[in-house]
């Protein structure tokens, strides 16, 4: 009997292999590619292998061979992933930058980078031309894709100045090779490239979970999968990779998720698993409570990335028509892909439940975990907070142009996250904060769940924590008013908060993965950036 055709995990085959088998999936997106602008919104498993087939020879021909590095800094959208294909198929290194609203920090990511040639979008370089910012120097060759926005840059290609070349060779990597990089959230500053191989980003657990058949969590061929999330960071070459593998019936990919578009692709496509990151869903609890049909097929809802609220996954939930629906929650790191996981029901988030219930999880598959103190490195008894350190054979391989940085994050295999958490029963771990932005003796994430479900007209909170002081709660209002009376009821029962500052949503610091930059906020809202945490291990 003929041996079982692996399933690959290098993202320069993904899309062919995936164009081979006789299942595939059917890729529907909010709108057309920014390298294929006149190529409509539905891509099957063959016109996918090809768009990529297509870029690698665009890229190619603009002079990309194996072993240089490639920037891809662009809008969000489901041709990163292509972009990223296109270039490990060349032998080429992609270097995924996601939309940031600096043009600085792009050019010092870049500068880290060290490209032989810059895949940049077009709002990118009219923002950086009106900020005085050269984004690469002289040499480096400059690709814009994107609609017009002003004029280019001297010198500055298009795709379709490229187009109808000779195909790239072909020049897969190996497995434990240099594969990709991508960068972390940068909630505290300038983010980090993470580089990862082909093992480390999607061959080994917990990336591989989602390949396996698991009750309840993992893709049907019958299911609709509908996923908002940042297209640039490393989550989505796994999520990639499991997809195809898994080959729903369709595969919805939502680059922007305002509420208009997001309530036009749900109406359209009426996912039964929804994926986005969890400020996102916080975000959509409005649209969720108003038209709750759009989410009524959903069986499975994921977040990963960060801590999400018990407010918010009540409201997903109950707003799904299925009789158990269920919630699969992970909290992940970019260095290291999966950390804990988690299974959330109805009843886990009823009212009157913990608010940390939602913060807490069990090691991934083939993590191991420990929580030290962040003084001595002694191990936490249970219930004592700590420094969470783990082991995972799923680490990144170094930091681009940072490898010091990486290694000072290091003790033998461990791998120090920068979080702090503690033990509980059962073998879980809970997670409090980051050590940066700490409140001592609290948890801002624990305070911010409470206050969101004592608000129920708060779209967002941030407890900001201070030295010397109470911490500061930072709220996003519907009407952008606080009733002093609901203030009071709010807090009660709670240590001493300083008064509430209130600031519309859009004037919230996010990061490409919607987290809060902390930081930032912190200096907008109180003209300080002095906090508890040491920040060591940012």
């Amino acid at each position: 009997m003929a041996l079982l055709r692996p399933s690959p995990y290098h993202i320069g085959r993904l899309f062919h292999w995936h164009a081979e088998r006789r299942r595939q999936t059917v890729v529907h997106l909010d709108r057309p590619l920014d390298v294929v602008p006149d190529g409509g919104t539905v891509y099957d498993g063959a016109a996918l292998a090809g768009t990529v087939t297509r870029l690698a020879g665009c890229l190619y021909a603009a002079g990309l061979r194996a072993g240089d590095r490639v920037v891809v800094a662009k809008d969000n959208h489901f041709d990163m992933p292509l972009l990223a294909a296109a270039a490990a198929r060349i032998g080429a290194l992609p270097v995924m930058i996601a939309p940031i609203a600096s043009a600085e920090t792009v050019r010092a990511l870049i500068g880290r980078a060290q490209p032989t040639l810059l895949v940049a979008g077009t709002r990118l370089l009219a923002s950086a031309r009106e900020a005085g910012v050269a984004l690469v120097p002289a040499g480096v060759r400059t690709i814009a894709v994107g609609s017009p926005v002003g004029d280019l840059p001297a010198g500055t290609l298009t795709l379709d100045d490229l187009r109808g070349g000779a195909p790239a060779p072909v020049r897969i990597g190996g497995a434990d090779e240099p594969m990709i990089s991508t960068h972390t959230s940068g909630t505290t500053g300038v983010p980090k490239l993470v580089l990862h191989s082909a093992n480390t980003a999607i061959g080994r657990f917990p990336a591989r979970m989602e390949r396996c058949f698991l009750p309840f969590l993992t893709t049907r061929h019958s299911d609709v999968t509908a996923a908002a999330v940042s297209f640039a960071h490393i989550r989505v070459m796994a999520w990639t990779a499991s997809q195809l593998k898994m080959a729903p019936r369709g595969l919805v990919a939502i680059s922007d998720p305002a509420l208009p578009v997001v309530e036009r692709m749900l109406a359209e496509h009426r996912p039964t698993t929804l994926e986005a990151m969890p400020n996102m869903f916080q975000r959509w609890e409005a649209l969720a409570e108003r038209r709750p049909e759009l989410f009524g097929r959903v069986r499975l809802f994921v977040s990963t990335f960060d801590a999400v609220h018990p407010r918010t996954l009540r409201t997903m939930l109950n707003a799904s028509g299925r009789r158990f629906p269920v919630w699969g929650w992970g909290l992940g790191q970019s260095e290291v892909t999966g950390i804990t996981v988690n299974l959330f029901t109805r009843r886990t988030v009823r009212p009157g439940a913990r608010p940390d219930r939602c913060t807490t999880g069990w090691p991934a598959a083939s993590v191991r975990i420990r929580v030290v103190d962040p003084v001595t490195g002694r191990r936490q008894p249970r219930g004592r907070r700590g420094l969470l350190l783990i082991a995972t054979r799923a680490r990144c391989l170094t930091y681009l142009g940072e490898d010091g940085r990486y290694r000072a994050k290091l003790d033998g295999r461990w791998w120090n996250t920068g979080d702090l958490a503690e033990r509980a029963a059962f073998g879980r771990i809970r997670l409090l904060d980051r050590e940066v932005d700490m409140l001592p003796g609290h948890s801002c994430l624990e305070l911010e769940s409470i206050l969101l479900d004592r608000l129920p007209t708060a779209t967002d909170v941030t407890v900001l924590a201070l030295p010397g002081g109470p911490p500061v709660p930072v709220l996003c209002m519907q009407d952008d008013r606080l009733d002093a009376r609901e203030w009071r009821e709010a807090v009660r029962g709670l240590p001493e908060l300083a008064a509430p500052r209130l600031v519309p949503w859009d004037d919230i610091p996010r990061t490409a993965t919607w987290k809060v930059r902390r930081l930032a906020l912190q200096e907008q809202v109180l003209g300080t950036s002095r906090t508890p945490g040491t920040g060591r291990w940012t």
